[in-house]
């Protein structure tokens, strides 16, 4: 599988249109890859709590519209990050938004959707603001070989969970896409937490995370692809806009399964 993880990076006063269209021609550049992977909320900024409200979209909003377009465009399996979601209704906690991404085939047709289950802020940002998802969510992608992979879809804080991993691999997931918004002063635990997601789960990993400043708040960079025995196939250590492009042999994982059966082992 050929997959594109782009890094993007961005300051605050960028128009969201401007940064949209950028991106959607970084996409565009990669149109030959398998998979190409947007990080979290590159739209409306990860950190830019007070504008979340009006920026907010329903599912089937102009954001998914035009990522949707893009992926057809392309023709290829598109991960476009996440946004900033406007549910038909308030959820538990009272919140009508949600940070979620969006995963569309080569058709532009929506494969699957995610809400992100840990909310980071400690009681204040996303927690304040956003209902958390619920689900775990595990997707057949096509694998450009001529099968599929199923894959696990999660978002940035999620990482410093592993419990959600171990399920998304109970549920047959060999692949991790995971689209940060994760911070500089934190970047070392971004890159151990991706490493150990894989490594536990015999799992491989794309991480994509986003530089630059918002509200702020310096922004970590340091994307990676990991495989399932923890190798790190590519890594952007850096924090400036790029594409980290690796061609990532999934027949590997079942191999490294079966020659380490480790996940055997587990008692609890």
């Amino acid at each position: 599988m050929r997959v594109a993880a782009v890094q993007l990076s961005y300051e605050d006063a960028e128009p969201a249109a401007d940064r949209v269209a950028r991106a959607a021609g970084l996409v565009r550049e990669h149109a030959d890859h398998d998979l190409v992977v947007l990080p979290e909320l590159w739209a409306p900024t990860g950190f830019g709590y007070r504008r979340w409200a009006e920026q907010a979209e329903p599912l089937d909003g102009p954001f998914a519209a035009a990522m949707a377009d893009l992926a057809r465009t392309v023709g290829t399996t598109l991960h476009a990050g996440s946004f900033v979601e406007r549910l038909p209704e308030p959820g538990p906690d009272g919140n009508d938004l949600a940070n979620t991404s969006l995963l569309f085939d080569g058709d532009g047709t929506l494969l699957a959707h995610y809400r992100k289950v840990h909310r980071f802020g400690f009681g204040s940002g996303e927690p304040r603001l956003m209902e958390a998802g619920t689900e775990v969510v595990v997707v057949d992608l096509p694998d450009g070989a001529g099968g599929t992979v199923r894959t696990g879809l999660s978002t940035c804080y999620d990482l410093r969970f592993p419990e959600l991993y171990r399920l998304q691999q109970e549920a047959g997931a060999e692949l991790f896409v995971v689209p940060a918004a994760w911070p500089a002063a934190r970047v070392a635990h971004w890159t151990m937490f991706g490493r150990a997601r894989a490594v536990e789960n015999q799992a491989a990993l794309v991480a994509v995370n986003t530089g630059g400043t918002h509200a702020r708040t310096p922004m970590g960079g340091h994307t990676q692809v990991v495989t399932a025995a923890g190798e790190v196939m590519g890594e952007l250590a850096h924090t400036d806009e790029a594409v980290l492009s690796v061609d990532l042999d999934l027949s590997t994982t079942a191999e490294y399964r079966d020659a380490f059966p480790v996940l055997a082992d587990r008692r609890l």
